[in-house]
C-alpha cells in the first residue's frame, strides 16, 4: 500500500518570531527534514500543506472586529479569532528556510475563503468546500499517511481526523508536531481524540 509524507503548515508564522509563532515550532523542521530525506530515498511522495489566507480573512481579529484569543461565530461555525498570519503571498506564510523543500511533491493550500477558516487539509472547517489532496491522494494511489507539522492542536489534528474518516491509515509523528495549547492540555487531548479515531502515534525512529 503507497505512503506518502504529509507535512502540516511548516510556514514562518508559525515559527520563532512568526505572527502566530507555535511555542518551540522551530524544533519540528529537523524533524522533518529527517523524514523529508528518508520518503525521498525511498521514492515516496511528500507533501507540503500552507496556510494561505488572503489579507481581509475574517477569521482575523483585526478584520472581524474581535480580541485576539477570543472566540465567537464566524458565519455559524465556532471561531477563535487570531492574528493576521500567513496572508497570501507574504514572508510569513512562506515554508521556512530551513525546511528543504526541493524534495517537496507537492503544494497543498488552504484557507484561501476569507469568510471561513480551515484548519484541515481536506476541508473547510464548515466542509463546504475541500482542498485538491484527496483527490490528489486518490489519483496517486496513496491510502497511507506520516503526518508531522504545526499545529498538533488545530490544523494536525483537523487533517488526521478528516484523514481518518475518509479511509486513510495515518501514522503520526509526535516529536514532529508541537501545539499552541490556547488551554494547557490541548494538545494531549488532541492525540487522544486522534488515537480513539484510529490514527496511530510513532516517533520519528520508527519511520
Amino acid at each position: 500500500m503507497k505512503k506518502a509524507l504529509l507535512l502540516i503548515d511548516l510556514q514562518n508564522d508559525f515559527c520563532l518570531n512568526g505572527a502566530l509563532a507555535v511555542p518551540e515550532g522551530d524544533d519540528v523542521i529537523d524533524i522533518a527534514n529527517q523524514a523529508i530525506r528518508l520518503f525521498h530515498q525511498r521514492n515516496l511522495p511528500i507533501i507540503a500543506t500552507l496556510d494561505w489566507h488572503p489579507a481581509d480573512h475574517k477569521s482575523f481579529a483585526v478584520n472581524s472586529g474581535t480580541q485576539i484569543g477570543e472566540t465567537g461565530e464566524l458565519n455559524g461555525l465556532p471561531q477563535i479569532w487570531w492574528a493576521e498570519h500567513c496572508v497570501q503571498g507574504t514572508k510569513g506564510a512562506e515554508l521556512h528556510p530551513r525546511l528543504e523543500k526541493q524534495l517537496i511533491n507537492k503544494l497543498i493550500y488552504k484557507g484561501q475563503n476569507n469568510e471561513i477558516d480551515s484548519y484541515s487539509a481536506f476541508f473547510d472547517n464548515g466542509k463546504l468546500s475541500e482542498t485538491e489532496l484527496n483527490s490528489w491522494l486518490t489519483s496517486q494511489n496513496i491510502k497511507q499517511l506520516v503526518v508531522l507539522g504545526l499545529a498538533t492542536d488545530y490544523c494536525v489534528k483537523f487533517t488526521v481526523l478528516d484523514g481518518l474518516a475518509l479511509g486513510y491509515q495515518i501514522e503520526l509523528i509526535a516529536d514532529g508536531c508541537r501545539g499552541v495549547n490556547l488551554q494547557p492540555h490541548d494538545s494531549q487531548q488532541a492525540l487522544t481524540e486522534m488515537v480513539q479515531n484510529g490514527a496511530k502515534i510513532i516517533r520519528l525512529v520508527d519511520i
